[in-house]
């Protein structure tokens, strides 16, 4: 989930923080034989392969009543569902912002849908790889048929409708995407929170009338394999903190006092960076973990993984309708509802680039450190230009850190395909710039 945050806009490196995710960060030094390109890609590679297991074989189990036929189908929805979604994830980090006029011929990833180990298969294109993404999700349509529930950790329809609006909306179908996020918005089962209390329990507690589905965790032998704690660094001992990364000056700014997300997803902490102490320093407090699921006395940052929030449907209606005057207004609408609940005041009279620019910033704020940002900039043909850290001294100074500054397209936007695979593949074609 960092990883790519990490490569965005929005951190400074601190000076302890060990060159940990210092590829990416740093760009110049991220090649094709990092160990976040090579890990990302196989796991989500032998999370499709099992999820190719399941749909070769699962016709061949006997069942013995319509209740057991019922099981097996909603088990293949959700196998579609999943792959549909690994083959997204792939499809953002590994090919161009999905652009129709070129998507019949950009690179994409290799569209594996059945286990075979003599296959070397070759790079599908983008478009490809989206008609793929689309034929799972109208499988996942006609199977999963399990009502939508408030932080449901099981996979629902409304699971299906979600991953179809985030997909709809990096297809630049406007119209599909605003129509499928609308249907969870209407639907009414999972209200904005409104108040900051609740919005702390969503972060702290997994609890959260806003979520539509959240991965399952118990302590102490279900929890998560990677934690997000290098925003944090507990020492326990001294009672402070040795975060990789603090977020820039300006990100904080973004946040008014008002906004009930303030308070969560930023708190100041005391530091101790290299040696000094750093009293008041803004720390991204997304995840904080769960105390449910600490393994001792202090936070060991399980928490449940968030796959969907209304809040994403919310900006997605927003993003999409922003793309014609013609419903400007209904995208101006549904900003409003997100931002006053969060505790802002409603914006008015915004049209064109203004209206635009201000569902970035929403997004931003609302989606913050969760793994969106350097795809939104694709998506908006934007670059990267990191700004003012919140103290110059505690972080790692530089080119390549605090000064880094890429343009809009810059091939590393797109991961190159790990090295190992170039290998090993002679039918893999390297990403242009790697």
């Amino acid at each position: 989930m960092f990883s790519t945050d990490v490569q965005a806009d929005l951190l400074n490196a601190t000076l302890d923080f060990g060159n940990r995710n210092g590829a990416p960060h740093k760009w110049t030094t991220f090649l094709a034989d990092d160990y976040t390109i090579r890990d990302t890609w196989t796991g989500y590679y032998y999370a499709i392969t099992n999820i190719n297991n399941v749909l070769d074989n699962i016709g061949k189990i006997k069942t013995a009543s319509p209740a057991e036929d019922a099981t097996i189908s909603l088990y293949k929805g959700e196998a579609y569902l999943m792959r549909a979604f690994y083959y997204h994830q792939l499809v953002q980090r590994w090919a161009k912002d999905y652009e129709p006029s070129s998507a019949t011929t950009d690179l994409g990833v290799p569209v594996v849908l059945t286990f075979d180990i003599t296959l070397r298969p070759k790079r599908s294109t983008v478009a490809e790889v989206y008609t793929q993404i689309l034929a799972d999700i109208a499988q996942a349509k006609t199977l999963l048929t399990t009502a939508g529930a408030k932080s449901s950790n099981k996979l629902t329809k409304d699971c299906v409708t979600a991953l179809e609006a985030r997909v709809l909306l990096c297809m630049h179908n406007w119209t599909g995407a605003a129509t499928a996020a609308n249907t969870l918005i209407s639907g009414g089962t999972y209200p904005l929170i409104n108040n900051a209390a609740a919005f702390k329990k969503m972060w702290v507690d997994d609890n959260s009338t806003e979520v539509i589905c959240q991965m399952f965790m118990s302590q102490p032998s279900e929890l998560g394999t990677t934690i997000n704690n290098i925003y944090l660094g507990l020492n326990a001992a001294l009672a402070k903190y040795a975060p990789d990364f603090v977020p820039q000056q300006w990100v904080v700014d973004l946040y008014e006092d008002a906004d009930i997300r303030k308070g969560v997803y930023l708190e100041k902490k005391p530091l101790f960076i290299a040696g000094v102490n750093y009293p008041n320093i803004y720390c991204i407090n997304k995840y904080p973990g769960n105390p449910v699921l600490f393994t001792a006395a202090t936070t060991n940052y399980q928490q449940k993984p968030n796959l969907f929030r209304v809040a994403e449907m919310y900006l997605i209606s927003a993003e999409a309708a922003a793309q014609s005057p013609a419903t400007e207004s209904a995208a101006l609408t549904t900003l409003n509802q997100l931002r006053t609940a969060r505790g802002l005041t409603a914006l008015s009279g915004l049209t064109g680039t203004a209206l635009m620019n201000s569902i970035k910033d929403e997004r931003l704020r609302e989606l913050l450190c969760e793994g969106t940002r350097l795809d939104d900039l694709k998506r908006w043909k934007m670059g990267v230009v990191r700004k003012a850290p919140q103290n110059l001294n505690l972080i790692t100074p530089g080119a390549d850190f605090e000064q880094k500054s890429v343009a809009a397209g810059d091939p590393k936007f797109v991961w190159g395909i790990p090295a190992n695979d170039i290998t090993t593949n002679p039918n893999l074609v390297q990403t242009t710039g790697w």
